[in-house]
């Protein structure tokens, strides 16, 4: 038989376990970042622990007032969305804002089942369905509406008061406002899942026509553009890092390196900002659809995801590539080098882009990510709880991803250059980098305005062939470089094009 409870004594309990078992990383960053042993320290934080249980047992109340054994559901479901994102929190350091909640809508099954471990299902069973099952061992006694509206009231009126009695730690409030509202259960992805698809349908649904473009000369180009994941320049020897990441590349002569930094920390948002001719935050025409539609050959391969909405005609993805693909590299990517020179030797076209967006640095599983002939970094990280690995296992297993790209990389420009009847360039760049275990933090999607130089810092690295256009020194570098570099070595007119931003000379 259910025990009866009445409404208000109800939600302040389960506010009281939403506080115990959720709130952890809320707390642990208050006490980390706040002086808790002034008396304003410790006044923010047994308010912030008050509030915590008030705020969340009045939307409890008026959520089970109105919705009933609905809500007891509804409860249930945030206890478990709560119990999974606290795993992610204390497991990779991330935080759950607008951008993160973004990366969870664009993964895809493969790249989200690379992330179950026991310790994650462990955190479901204990902080998400046994809780969820003690919601329903009560029968909930609802007030009269007279008395609803009192205790809505006073609630109000309390935590009103609760708010001007912390008027002197509004500034640090405000400040850290971004990091508290994504770590605060369950209404940073509540919150921030709404902020996302306002965000989306604001978005122009129609891309926005670029003015039309003209292609200036005959002569055969092929302009190569290779998008990294996850990669930070620090890990490249070319950078100055103390291990050898980049044997290969580091002997091609006319290779330039330039210093770099993605405009966000996740791939949707760093693929608009290296395919946009600028940053409008509207929805115009990316490169490729530009190009293909000016008259320009366009060939986009990709093991990845999180592209914006490419029109071409030949595009493929990581499936239409293993369809016909037989060796080891099929299950890497080596797979985008396979048949790439009869493809751009069957263009009938002079002008080609060539786009190839890889997987290669992308976690947690970075030791699945390369043949094991580069795993020459050891011993490497085998668990997808970064933490449980030592920094340097998980620093090993990152740079093995480092020197299988620069085999990559290498490999491309050497078949570029048996092209001897076109003009090549090749333009490396990532989407954005990449934490390991710096600061606590793992893998990517901090704000960018939170975000430590890790996850922000990333190479952009140009080769041309000989007798090409010639590369320019001492400029600085962005991923909206690419868009007017690429129309540059194509020899592609627009109005839109910046001759400023081009790389060549």
């Amino acid at each position: 038989m259910l025990k009866q409870l009445k409404l208000k004594y109800y939600v302040l309990l389960v506010s009281f376990i939403n506080l115990l078992l959720y709130q952890y990383p809320f707390f642990k960053f208050v006490l980390t970042t706040s002086n808790t042993k002034s008396f304003n320290g410790i006044i923010l934080l047994i308010s912030l622990i008050i509030a915590s249980i008030v705020l969340n047992a009045f939307v409890f109340y008026i959520g089970l007032y109105l919705l009933r054994n609905v809500g007891k559901w509804l409860l249930a479901i945030f206890f478990n969305i709560s119990a999974i994102a606290v795993y992610f929190i204390n497991t990779y350091g991330v935080i759950i804002d607008r951008s993160m909640i973004g990366n969870v809508f664009n993964t895809n099954y493969e790249e989200s089942s690379s992330f179950l471990s026991l310790g994650l299902l462990l955190y479901i069973l204990f902080l998400g369905l046994l809780p969820s099952f003690f919601l329903f061992k009560f029968e909930i006694i609802r007030p009269q509406l007279k008395s609803f509206l009192i205790s809505t009231g006073l609630t109000l009126l309390f935590l009103g008061i609760l708010v001007f009695a912390n008027s002197s730690n509004w500034l640090w409030i405000d400040k850290n406002s971004k990091t508290l509202g994504g770590l605060v259960m369950p209404w940073s992805y509540v919150v921030n899942t709404s902020r996302y698809y306002n965000h989306i349908n604001k978005k122009n649904k129609k891309q926005i026509l670029l003015p039309n473009a003209t292609i200036k000369n005959d002569e055969k180009s092929i302009a190569v553009l290779v998008i990294g994941e996850s990669v930070r320049s620090s890990n490249f020897s070319l950078y100055g890092y103390d291990k050898n990441t980049n044997p290969l590349l580091s002997q091609i002569e006319g290779l330039k390196h330039f210093e770099a930094e993605s405009c966000a920390t996740y791939t949707t948002a760093g693929l608009q900002c290296i395919l946009e001719h600028q940053n409008t935050g509207k929805l115009y025409e990316i490169l490729p659809n530009y190009l293909y539609r000016n008259g320009v050959d366009v060939i986009w391969k990709t093991t990845n995801w999180g592209e914006p909405k490419v029109t071409i005609d030949n595009f493929q993805n990581k499936v239409m590539l293993r369809k016909n693909c037989d060796g080891p590299d099929c299950d890497y990517d080596g797979i985008l080098l396979k048949g790439l020179k009869d493809e751009i030797l069957a263009s009938k076209k002079n002008k080609i882009l060539i786009v190839l967006h890889t997987s290669t640095s992308h976690g947690p599983t970075y030791y699945k990510k390369y043949p094991k002939e580069f795993e020459r970094f050891t011993p490497v990280c085998k668990s997808v709880e970064l933490a449980d690995c030592t920094q340097q296992e998980l620093i090993n297993a990152y740079d093995n991803t480092i020197l299988y790209t620069d085999y990559l990389v290498a490999s491309l420009i050497e078949d570029l250059k048996e092209l001897t009847a076109y003009n090549t360039s090749m333009i490396y760049i990532s989407d954005h980098g990449e934490s390991l275990g710096e600061k606590g933090l793992y893998m990517h999607g901090i704000h960018s305005s939170l975000a430590p130089k890790e996850q922000l810092e990333i190479p952009f690295i140009a080769w041309t062939s000989e007798g090409s256009k010639t590369i320019k020194e001492n400029q600085e570098h962005s991923q909206h470089n690419i868009f007017h570099s690429v129309l540059d070595f194509l020899a592609v007119d627009s109005p839109i094009y910046d001759e400023a931003m081009s790389i060549y000379k």
